[in-house]
């Protein structure tokens, strides 16, 4: 049975990490989005893990960093990551220190937290929700076609059979590496390949005997096994071991327990080790880009865009911050604010990246599981929080590339903003807990007329003078803006500056005008 027609602003396909940040994110600018999934609720098996400084950042501005963090606490001991021939090895390699930094406190209030993707995602699926999100697990796309106006779509519900009519302005791919979706519109993915198939065994068994430090997880080879990848979980006494895996030799619903627990015993070290299988299942690791993100109205984020391997942890975070870039756009078109060319900066802005952290993240894997040290070139501060882009939705970018060799804290258009700890009515903050729903200027103590300007415009804008609204607790605006006090550094929803203006110009109103005009496609 199809019911009559629903109408919905955005459409989410895919209830992974993409699709449940999307779900948040476009909540949090007030636009209505319905989510749909197929699966029942979040995998067993944990998956992605790291959640990297700028992506707490940006839960952190949305009130979300303290139950993030406290869904990591179980991982708080685990750093480093290990090498051996099993467990039981007295020998460990280190690959990379086990103290490696967790935080940069010059640049981000925002830290490492090691929490499951499964402890994760429904923390940003309560949060989206109570936003007023819609979100529908158990429900498959069966059908859409995308027209210059917007996506009609069919989806069923599992447990009633019943299929829903649905048309949207627009429609989100969140629906993973095997997108059927991007598969629908013809995008490739040029040079896409499957870089490891593995097998994946979550278990139960007390390991206390051999495991003196807890990992980020271990690299084990040895000729029972041959590799495999042992990492904790959030669960005492459960730990998940991914081993390299031919699942045309071997299908993953024909393995059997008693292979299962063979391989356990054997990358633990202990032959008579007793074992409780969990759950198995097979996934693939695979590098791609897919050769645009945007169709008309259909826009591809997190892995239905781009997938690599798992080494630096930046998979998930790429996803959720596709979809916090992303969201904000959506929500200036929809509501009049901007024009469609807006969209076109999604692509244009996280493609290259994604291009460089593909490139980047392919050769950590390999001289990590080939035995080597990290690479020298891969900085994950630069990788993190480093990242900068050049489009429409930036006036005046002065780079070239996506990284820098170093990483620069000035703010630059097309640059995160800078970190700074800020004081508002007495609270502390940091500048980026600001940076969440509409463009916000920040100027000097001088800044009045650009003040003013900010709060004639016909755009929504938050305005910050240092000195008068906001107190610069340790004096660094001058260095981390570059700018003299009646100087004025506009930026985006999404933390990132879209222009800059070295001092006060005769008509400050018109000057910011025709800046938003060009970031925003109204020109």
């Amino acid at each position: 049975m199809t019911t009559n027609e629903e109408r919905v602003p955005v459409l989410i396909v895919g209830g992974g990490y993409a699709g449940l940040a999307a779900s948040l994110f476009l909540a949090h600018h007030g636009v209505r989005s319905l989510l749909v999934d197929r699966h029942p609720g979040p995998p067993m098996q944990g998956r992605a893990r790291g959640i990297n400084v700028r992506t707490l950042e940006i839960y952190r501005a949305l009130g979300l960093d303290g139950e993030v963090t406290r869904a990591g606490e179980p991982f708080e001991q685990d750093n480093g990551v290990a090498m051996c021939g099993t467990l039981a090895d007295q020998d460990w390699q280190w690959l990379f220190d086990k103290e490696a930094p967790k935080s940069y406190p010059e640049h981000s209030a925002g830290q490492l937290v090691m929490a499951d993707q499964n402890a994760v995602e429904p923390i940003l699926a309560s949060a989206a929700v109570a936003k007023g999100a819609d979100q529908r697990f158990g429900t498959s796309l069966v059908s859409f076609e995308a027209d210059s106006d917007g996506v009609s779509a069919v989806v069923e519900d599992h447990a009633s059979g019943t299929r829903r009519s649905l048309r949207a302005d627009y429609l989100i791919a969140a629906d993973g590496n095997r997108s059927a979706i991007r598969e629908r519109l013809g995008i490739a993915r040029p040079g896409y390949r499957v870089t490891q198939p593995l097998l994946s065994i979550l278990f139960e068994a007390d390991l206390s005997a051999v495991v003196r430090q807890r990992a980020l997880f271990w690299i084990i080879r040895n000729p029972e096994i041959g590799f495999g990848g042992f990492v904790s979980t959030a669960v005492p006494g459960r730990w998940c071991l991914a081993l390299a895996h031919d699942p045309e030799a071997e299908p993953v619903d024909s393995v059997t327990v008693e292979r299962c627990e063979r391989a356990v015993r054997a990358a633990a070290g202990i032959p008579d080790l007793p074992v409780r299988i969990v759950d198995v299942g097979g996934w693939q690791e695979a590098v791609g880009v897919a050769e645009t993100y945007r169709q008309g109205r259909v826009f591809l984020v997190g892995d239905a865009a781009h997938v690599w391997p798992p080494a630096g942890a930046m998979g998930a975070n790429s996803a959720v911050q596709d979809a916090h870039n992303l969201a904000w756009k959506l929500a200036a078109v929809l509501r009049g604010q901007a024009g469609p060319a807006l969209l076109d900066s999604y692509e244009a802005e996280r493609r290259p990246v994604a291009l460089a952290l593909a490139d980047l993240t392919l050769r950590r894997q390999e001289a990590r599981f080939g035995g080597g040290r990290e690479l020298a070139d891969v900085d994950d501060e630069i990788c993190i929080l480093g990242q900068r882009y050049r489009s429409s939705a930036v006036l005046g970018a002065p780079h070239d590339t996506v990284f820098g060799e170093t990483l620069d804290t000035a703010a630059l258009p097309g640059m995160r903003a800078p970190h700074l700890w800020v004081e508002r009515d007495g609270e502390r903050l940091a500048l980026h807990d600001l940076l969440d729903t509409s463009f916000v200027l920040l100027t000097g103590a001088s800044g009045d007329a650009w003040h003013a300007a900010a709060a004639a415009g016909s755009v929504p804008m938050t305005a910050y003078r240092m000195g008068v609204e906001l107190t610069d607790v340790d004096g660094k605006w001058p260095v981390r803006s570059g700018l003299p006090a009646d100087g004025a550094l506009l930026v985006r929803p999404d933390g990132y500056v879209a222009w800059r203006a070295e001092g006060v110009t005769a008509d400050p109103q018109e000057t910011l005008a025709t800046a938003l005009r060009g970031i925003l496609g109204t020109a």
